[in-house]
């Protein structure tokens, strides 16, 4: 039988992520997986015609390969995700699914209620709209 001895066991647990607030997780990359997942899902109740939904869904179906690439190896999805630690990530996936149950709830898709004061969606002296690219 192994036994770990106290130098072992510390090299091999992360005890901390030197972040104030940001604990460690104990099984981060299902957890990531599963939130990525229930964001693809809450997205799912937006219009495929939503620019949020196109370019979140577009990143969080990379960021769910990433993981798979990764294949349970942590250090790994850190590279590659490239947000820092694992629990960063993860909690930048929460924060996501908390802004993508916001939209569905705002039904930001939908238009206006009011029409916009003149001059309201310029700025620098040019007229912004969705398809205006900087």
């Amino acid at each position: 039988m192994f036994r770990f001895t106290r130098p072992l066991f510390t090299a091999v647990t992360k005890r901390s992520t030197g972040i104030v607030g940001l604990k460690v997780h104990h099984d981060p990359l299902p957890e990531l997986k599963k939130t990525y997942e229930a964001t693809l899902q809450t997205l799912s109740a937006i219009p495929q015609t939503s620019v949020y939904r196109q370019g979140t869904e577009a990143l969080t179906l990379h960021k769910l390969k990433v993981l798979e690439r990764a294949n349970g190896d942590i250090a790994a999805a850190e590279k590659e995700l490239d947000e820092g630690q694992i629990e960063e990530s993860l909690d930048i996936a929460q924060d996501e699914l908390g802004v993508a149950n916001k939209m569905l709830e705002w039904k930001a898709w939908e238009p206006l209620e009011e029409k916009p004061e003149p001059g309201q969606w310029q700025y620098f002296g040019k007229e912004a709209t969705a398809s205006t690219s900087s």
